[in-house]
């Protein structure tokens, strides 16, 4: 049983079949010839897929991923200053290092009056903020942040890695995709940009805009992931709806907690914590149950520290040590969530 969607989900069958017809073609998008440029044509066919199945009005730059696509939105946008929510992925601290943190209290959201006046102590930036937390699932309200960034002449980083094919996208001036994260393949994502002249360019491939040759089977593949994807696969799935209610009562019934400050969060991860057993030994428990969960993003989980998440969110301590991530996907099906529910009251229990 796989519930850790939210660090990679299985390839989904359409996009395997895409990718084998990409494999087929040899020939480098960029290169001159009729091989070439047939590459080429399929290339730019799967930006356009990619761009009609979520609603994107501007330019698609294909990355190996995105951290990638993050980098390349915080590092090469016009404004140099930078601002960044305390709950972001690892890899948006990584790309700007120096950049202004926002606070929020003990419910984590961020406030848009004091985005607002943050925004105006200083000149024009780029704001990055998750629309879903990949620990916590907790939904931001982009569409109350794109209003002020606009009015102050900063840019608005969406990172929509879990959140593309899932939820709506929101409006903003930058987003950012995973395939990965939705059944499409590793190594592959995309920097949604409504313009181009918000970036510098680079230099390369990609407009200009990233190095490296294009990875069209990859292309090929997220497409066809992301035009599988339904915008309610899960609330469609027969009873998996009904079995996330049940998981909350056994969390609440054995005395765990489910991890998200009070906010609204998505129905595809859930945060939760269980008494007397730190998130390490339920993480081997449940593997040995034969259930894969995890004890956050799977980019820090491995270094057994507290969540930087849950510590931004200020959960107390011993909460956030007893602290797993159950994350559902494409092809979590109702018995899945009602086996884990068991297992969990059981060792619960323990």
């Amino acid at each position: 049983m796989y519930l850790d969607h939210a660090a990679t989900s299985p390839l989904r069958p359409e996009a395997r079949k895409a990718m084998e017809e990409g494999f087929a073609l040899w020939a480098n998008p960029s290169s001159p010839h009729a091989e070439g440029r047939k590459a080429r044509s399929l290339l730019e066919d799967a930006r356009e897929r990619v761009k009609a199945t979520l609603g994107w009005q501007g330019e698609v730059i294909f990355t190996s991923g995105a951290s990638e696509a993050l980098a390349i939105g915080l590092q090469r946008a016009k404004p140099s200053r930078q601002i960044i929510s305390p709950i972001e992925h690892d890899a948006v601290g990584r790309a700007a290092p120096s950049a202004e943190i926002l606070k929020f209290g003990a419910i984590p959201l961020i406030d848009p009056d004091y985005l607002g006046g943050l925004l105006s102590k200083g000149s024009e930036a780029v704001v990055a903020i998750q629309a879903v937390n990949s620990e916590t699932g907790v939904i931001q309200p982009m569409f109350d942040y794109y209003p002020i960034t606009q009015m102050h002449g900063s840019l608005l980083l969406c990172d929509c890695s879990q959140n593309a094919g899932k939820h709506e996208m929101p409006d903003c001036d930058m987003a950012v995709v995973s395939a990965h994260k939705l059944g499409g393949p590793i190594g592959i994502g995309a920097l949604l940009v409504k313009d181009f002249a918000m970036l510098e360019p680079s230099g390369g491939h990609e407009r200009g805009y990233r190095q490296g040759t294009e990875n069209l089977p990859g292309a090929l593949g997220f497409a066809a992931a992301l035009e599988a994807c339904s915008p309610a696969y899960l609330e469609d799935s027969e009873g998996v709806g009904d079995a996330l209610i049940d998981l909350a009562d056994a969390v609440w019934n054995s005395g765990g907690a489910i991890v998200d400050g009070n906010g609204m969060t998505s129905m595809f991860i859930r945060a939760i914590a269980m008494p007397k057993m730190s998130a390490t030994a339920q993480v081997m428990r449940f593997d040995m149950a034969g259930i894969a969960v995890s004890q956050g993003s799977a980019c820090s989980s491995g270094t057994m520290k507290t969540s930087r998440v849950l510590e931004a969110m200020q959960v107390e301590p011993e909460v956030a040590a007893n602290t797993i991530r159950v994350s559902l996907g494409w092809n979590t099906t109702r018995e899945e969530v009602e086996r884990f529910c068991e297992v969990w009251l059981e060792l619960a229990k323990a």
